[in-house]
């Protein structure tokens, strides 16, 4: 009996104008697909207009982080596992991957995040080590394995597709892949069986 899809939500990091994250996340979220695990849902940060202020704890927030929220929320909420798109900003991820994390906690909790990183010649790397200590913290587990795209400028095509479809990129999504797979299911059945204690 086939298992139920696992639900992935492939986060785009980044909201710089003329970034490079969409194009990236359209190819892993292919990859996801193409893997046969997964349902895919594509969240693009620019899309969705978090305010940078966080209210004081135990304060509702203000009207326009409600709005983003709701369309936001569910979705983290509802999926099995993580899959983030990050470019490197000053050795670190950007600010606004930082925002839509904080905004959240629960929704992270006994869940795997898988990481695509790309860059110059790091690859985006750094922004992962540090990314996979703020997930540590919000009670989520951090896949061992990555997909790094350095010179990540000449990957794609105008069109967007990869220069080398079948290549160590494409050979290390399905590694990653794999292991998110067994993540998420295992990780699945666990809440499902108990509730976990944050």
């Amino acid at each position: 009996m086939p298992e139920e899809p696992l639900q992935l939500a492939v986060i785009v990091g980044s909201v710089r104008a003329g970034r490079l994250g969409p194009t990236v996340a359209g190819w892993i979220a292919g990859q996801a697909r193409h893997h046969g695990n997964f349902t895919v849902d594509v969240i693009d940060l620019a899309e969705i207009p978090l305010p940078m202020e966080l209210p004081d704890f135990g304060s509702a927030p203000p009207p326009a982080a409600t709005r983003a929220l709701e369309t936001l929320s569910p979705r983290l909420a509802s999926a099995d596992a993580f899959l983030v798109v990050t470019p490197e900003y000053n050795h670190s991820y950007p600010a606004s991957l930082k925002n839509a994390v904080d905004w959240h906690n629960r929704q992270w909790h006994a869940k795997p995040v898988a990481f695509v990183s790309y860059g110059a010649i790091s690859g985006g790397l750094r922004a992962v080590e540090h990314l996979r200590l703020v997930f540590a913290e919000l009670h989520a587990v951090s896949i061992r394995d990555t997909v790094s795209l350095h010179n990540a400028g000449s990957r794609f095509d105008a069109r967007g597709n990869p220069t080398d479809p079948d290549g160590r990129t494409a050979i290390a999504a399905k590694s990653m892949l794999d292991q998110l797979t067994w993540w998420a299911r295992t990780l699945r059945d666990g809440r499902a069986a108990r509730p976990y204690a944050a």
